[in-house]
């Protein structure tokens, strides 16, 4: 008897090793690279936490969690932990807005003042001009007034009447500076229209009929189940996040989701489930400059070539936490990265390493100078994110051009000529013509004017 259960035994054992072998086996080598990636990223307090979806083609190849919800409590990211996904906000917030147009409840051309007191100096800043960042108004969080008034709880007025002080950063429709004022602005037209608060018509037109149970407006003091908590990076280890008063990233960055929850929202979006055809296309189309110049911020949502694939996403920022999301058309593929910690080795750091697993980077091809580079030499001065006069001083050298900004320590070299005065700079375009200098990314398009003597 006790030899026919030793042999049971050892059989039992071959099996249960088989099924370990077969397990292990299963395991492809993206869940290895992704596991790999994000340990690393923990294991040297890089980062407290992640958690990690990506899904393509109808099939799950990734949901993970890694690292810590509470640094403090050593408790992990949950399956489906909530963390706070800030501009990521700003799609939602779009969506509202068109599910208004749609209901001819306003007009993108629609003038913004005739639904929030504001005092534009005589200029007209559409609707539309607020969706994609081209109204010139100041973004709040760039004011160094901002700073403490972020910890406090007055009136949201509060924060319209201090931007209202600020001069404009450029016309309307000729520039794209990234502007959070723009979309703290439209939540209080969703408001006026609706009669409703922003977290109540969201909650009744989006989450609760797409079933997003995970997803609400953060708070500091309700308690959220699997809620994850945020901290920043430095050299001296992870840091508590800084106290921030959710009054006021607002329709620009105050919601909190999952990868799960997120996965819902892209799909039901891209595939027609939440706006009809017309004003999804609005949605993510980019629109152009007064000049006529091409933009790749559409509405709430960048639409470009990454590295030669089609991208539509957005990324977010927020104190303790950063999101990316991104969805490749072509591949139908989606990947949503949430990581609670700000810090070098943010949400897009691995959303790209996981990306450049799946797809092809094709890096773009430098050709031959064509032109005189000693005519592009000067000082160009204009207005870019955070700063009215942001200077950059170009030199010619030996075939091409060094760039260096006022902020920078060293001077940088143009490597990758495109043709037609223009350089490559990863994603981003560089431009040089005309006593201009334009700088185009998907979020972003500056013109600093040559400074002539």
């Amino acid at each position: 008897m006790k030899k026919i259960i030793i042999v049971l035994t050892t059989i039992a054992f071959i099996i249960i090793g088989c099924k370990e072998k077969t397990k292990i086996s299963e395991t492809t080598p993206l869940q290895s690279y992704t596991d790999s990636l994000f340990q690393v990223g923990v294991d040297s307090s890089q980062i407290a936490g992640a958690s990690v979806l990506v899904y393509q083609n109808g099939k799950t190849l990734i949901k993970k969690t890694y690292g810590y919800a509470s640094l403090e409590l050593s408790v992990p990211v949950p399956e489906d932990g909530v963390f706070e996904i800030g501009s990521v906000t700003k799609q939602f917030t779009a969506a509202a807005i068109l599910k208004l147009v749609e209901e001819k409840k306003l007009a993108l051309n629609d003038d913004f003042t005739k639904y929030l007191e504001f005092d534009t100096k005589g200029r007209k800043v559409t609707i539309d001009n607020l969706l994609n960042h081209t109204s010139g108004i100041p973004s709040y969080t760039a004011m160094a007034e901002f700073g403490e008034l972020m910890i406090q709880d007055l009136p949201r007025d509060s924060l319209v009447r201090l931007v209202e002080s600020k001069a404009f950063m450029f016309e309307p429709g000729e520039a794209l500076i990234y502007n959070n004022s723009a979309y703290f602005f439209l939540g209080l037209v969703i408001e006026k229209v609706t009669g409703q608060t922003y977290e109540a018509y969201l909650k009744e037109t989006f989450f609760d009929p797409l079933e997003m149970t995970s997803t609400s407006y953060s708070s500091n003091t309700e308690i959220a189940k699997n809620k994850v908590y945020g901290y920043g990076y430095s050299p001296d280890g992870l840091k508590q996040k800084r106290y921030l008063n959710h009054l006021w990233p607002y329709a620009a960055g105050s919601l909190s989701s999952s990868t799960k929850d997120l996965l819902i929202w892209m799909t039901a979006l891209h595939q027609g489930k939440v706006l009809s055809e017309n004003l999804y296309q609005s949605l993510i189309t980019p629109g152009q400059l007064k000049d006529g110049s091409n933009i790749h911020y559409a509405k709430a949502l960048t639409n470009s070539s990454d590295f030669g694939n089609h991208r539509i996403g957005h990324g977010g920022g927020i104190n303790g936490f950063l999101t990316d999301t991104r969805y490749y058309p072509d591949e139908d593929l989606y990947i949503i990265c949430l990581v609670n910690t700000t810090g070098p080795k943010g949400a897009s750091y691995f959303a790209d390493e996981i990306s450049w697993q799946l797809l092809d980077k094709n890096e773009p091809q430098s050709i031959d100078l064509d032109i005189d580079t000693k005519l592009l030499e000067g000082k160009y001065t204009g207005a870019v994110r955070g700063s009215y006069t942001y200077s950059i001083e170009v030199k010619s050298i030996s075939n091409g051009l060094t760039i260096q900004s006022e902020r920078d320590e060293k001077a940088d070299t143009l490597k990758t000529y495109m043709g037609n005065n223009t350089w490559a700079d990863d994603n981003a375009r560089i431009i040089i013509k005309n006593n201009e200098y334009r700088f185009v990314n998907p979020s972003a398009y500056y013109i600093l004017k040559k400074e002539i003597e």
